[in-house]
Formats: C-alpha cells, sequence, structure tokens
C-alpha cells in the first residue's frame, strides 16, 4: 500500500500557544483541564493518556503529543528499580512481554503465515476459524504471537525491542517471508522492525478471491493509527458496495495507551458514546468492536464477520479462553 505524505509534527512542547485545540478533543485533558504543553502535569499523568493521537492531529503547532508522552513513560522505567513505577499492569505484562499463548508450530517452512495477533482471536473465534480453513487451501498456517505494541506503549522501549528480535529471529528460522495481519494496531506497530512483507487479511482475501461484499449503510469508527491516512480502507475497498460514513466525535475505544487501567470511568463512557447513533457502527479493529459491545453497543460490527458471512459477534465473555486454546492447536 501506498503511504500518504503526512504533515511535519515534532516534539518541540516548548512551541505550545495554549490554544486548548487539543483539550476540546481529548477527555482525557478535558478532565485534568491541562493541554499539551502543560508538561509537569502530564509527565504526572502519562499513564493516564490514550496515546490516540488526536492532540496531534490538531495542534496547530505539529505538537506530537503522542510521542511526548511516550517519551515521559519511559523515563519513569528508566526511574523504576524493577521496570514500571506505575502499578496495575502486570497481567498485561505476564500476557504480552513473551506471549503467553504464542504457538508457531505450524508455520514452519512455510513461506507466507497468517499473524492474527491477540485480540482478533479473542474476540472473534468463529470468523478465525473460517479464515484458517481458507489459508489451510492457500498454504497459510497460523503464526499466534503478540506484536508488543502495548509492552512498547508502557514505556518499556528495550523489551519492545527485544520482541521484534524474536519475531525476525523466529520468521528466520522458518523461512518465513510474509505475514498476513489481520489488526491495524500490529500493522502499525510493526512498521520497519520486521524483515519480511506485511500483508494485510483484506488484500490476502482479495488476492484468493475470496469474501462478500459489504452492503448496507454503516458509520466507521478508524482505529486511532489509521485514523490519519486510512491506508487499510485502501484494502478494503474491494469489499464495500455500501454506504460507509466516518463516525465522527469519537476520540477512542477506551482502550488506547492501556489508559484503561488508570481510567476505567472514562474508558467505559467513550465505548458507550458509541450508542444510539442512526447507522450501526463498524470497524476493522477487533479491539474497539469488543470494547463497544462490552459496553452495551451490541450492533457494532466488525468487517472481516460480514465479509466471510460467520454473523459473529464480539466474544468478550470468552475472551482469554478464545485465546488460549490456540496455544495447544
Amino acid at each position: 500500500m501506498a503511504e500518504k505524505k503526512k504533515r511535519e509534527i515534532h516534539k518541540r512542547v516548548e512551541e505550545c500557544i495554549h490554544c486548548n485545540a487539543c483539550k476540546r478533543k481529548c477527555k482525557f485533558l478535558t478532565k485534568y483541564d491541562i493541554c499539551i504543553g502543560d508538561t509537569e502535569k502530564l509527565r504526572e499523568l502519562a499513564y493516564h493518556c490514550y496515546l490516540c493521537g488526536e492532540c496531534t492531529r490538531v495542534c496547530p503547532k505539529g505538537i506530537d503529543g503522542r510521542e511526548i508522552i511516550l517519551d515521559f513513560r519511559k523515563e519513569q522505567v528508566k526511574e523504576g528499580k524493577y521496570g514500571l513505577k506505575q502499578r496495575g499492569y502486570s497481567g498485561i505484562l505476564l500476557e504480552k512481554k513473551n506471549y503467553l499463548f504464542k504457538n508457531h508450530r505450524k508455520a514452519k517452512g512455510a513461506k507466507t503465515v497468517f499473524f492474527p495477533g491477540c485480540n482478533f482471536p479473542a474476540y472473534y473465534p468463529k470468523t478465525l476459524e473460517k479464515l484458517l480453513s481458507i489459508f489451510k487451501k492457500a498454504g497459510i498456517p497460523p503464526f499466534y504471537d503478540c506484536c508488543g505494541k502495548p509492552v512498547l506503549e508502557l514505556g518499556l522501549k528495550a523489551e519492545a525491542n527485544a520482541i521484534f528480535r524474536r519475531l525476525n529471529q523466529r520468521f528466520q528460522e522458518f523461512g518465513i517471508e510474509e505475514i498476513v495481519l489481520a489488526c491495524p494496531n500490529c500493522y502499525y506497530h510493526f512498521g520497519n522492525q520486521l524483515n519480511v512483507k506485511i500483508t494485510t487479511v483484506y488484500e490476502k482475501l482479495k488476492e484468493l478471491g475470496v469474501g462478500k461484499k459489504v452492503e448496507g449503510a454503516y458509520s466507521c469508527f478508524y482505529p486511532c493509527p489509521d485514523r490519519e491516512d486510512k491506508v487499510w480502507m485502501e484494502g478494503l475497498s474491494h469489499f464495500i458496495s455500501g454506504e460507509i460514513s466516518e463516525k465522527k466525535n469519537l476520540q477512542c475505544c477506551g482502550m488506547g495507551g492501556c489508559a484503561f487501567v488508570q481510567e476505567a470511568e472514562l474508558s467505559r463512557e467513550m465505548a458507550k458514546s458509541t450508542q444510539g447513533g442512526e447507522k450501526p457502527l463498524i470497524s476493522y479493529c477487533s479491539t474497539c468492536i469488543g470494547q463497544f459491545s462490552k459496553e452495551g453497543n451490541q450492533e457494532a460490527e466488525h468487517f472481516l464477520p460480514l465479509i466471510l458471512e460467520t454473523g459473529e459477534k464480539a466474544d468478550y465473555s470468552h475472551s482469554f479462553w478464545n485465546r488460549f486454546k490456540h496455544k495447544f492447536y
């Protein structure tokens, strides 16, 4: 996919003019009555930020608030004797640092593998099984692992880099040249860190000639990393014959940046705000739809169950088991 040219962004926070454009777009900044230029307060609240990038998108000075917050988190990691100073993330790190449910057994010797990530298997087990069946016929086995994005977003840069090295080493050992991704967060987190070709699941389904077109009218919630360039929508366009409009005035699903640990009530508020729209909500991020469904929006849809005609809604009640079982496939 061709990348679009981005406007210049930087981390020179001293250029903040305190216009409060960022605060008007961010529930976190609004709650604490601060803007991205209030660095001392932001440093204290670094783990309350959703890292959604909305502040950067609206800043007239091009200040990259997300990267500033990430730097604050990395500083706190350096200060902590045993890693994170902040508490409440032990469960996330237990699962993600050396992915608890990783399984590479069927991938050895394959040129192309399917990398479903963490939350798509958690929320869409039936649709995953159909994808596995389709890819098996094409000689594409699954490769169960975590991209490491939550680890990096907690400020653990060394640990996140170790995940990149581990994945690259395994890809080289197995002779893997291409990975097919179901998650836009994995896609943007990997960036150019991997020594393999990266393909979206929608591009691969189109290549295989599989999938039904999505009909009807939907309001699409674009996941935070893809909101500006909408790169994933380029691959999805082949499967859309209905009317897709952008869901406006919704900052984040509530799961971004692991901020839900510190801001549980605010995260629920964000997810609940998706209810009651004129058109049903749709997205290509399983984390987002899982969160919306969990907080009451039972009409929220993921593109893949529609394209593959499984009729599946997000199964948030069994998310742990849905991931766990693939460790032994």
